[in-house]
């Protein structure tokens, strides 16, 4: 029998207007992507609006696997190095700033 994945409680998605999640900065109107904390491969249902650049960030440095186990609160991506420098960079950009997002080594190793 197959084994179901552990599934977390996570926080109600907020207001699509509010504050983006990861980095804090207004949400705007444009460059605006949704993500899964609980990956919707591994049967996440849960979307929260985010920028699209800090959206990509998070997949660019962590694998799905990554993202069930550990990472599946704002306060815990926000905890990672990686995402704590991204977060200081972005901070400095403008409102609906967008740059591709390359892949992290370690995911790329790992």
């Amino acid at each position: 029998m197959a084994r179901r994945p552990f599934l977390p409680d996570i926080p109600e998605p907020p207001a699509a207007d509010g504050p983006c999640p990861l980095c804090g900065r207004p949400l705007g109107t444009v460059n605006i992507d949704r993500h899964h904390l609980i990956p919707k491969s591994l049967k996440g249902r849960e979307q929260y609006p985010i920028h699209k650049i800090c959206h990509r960030k998070i997949h660019a440095t962590f694998s799905e696997r990554e993202l069930l186990r550990a990472y599946y609160t704002w306060e815990a991506l926000r905890g990672d190095d990686d995402i704590r420098a991204f977060i200081d960079w972005v901070a400095k950009k403008p409102l609906g700033f967008y740059a591709r997002t390359f892949m992290a080594n370690k995911k790329k190793s790992g």
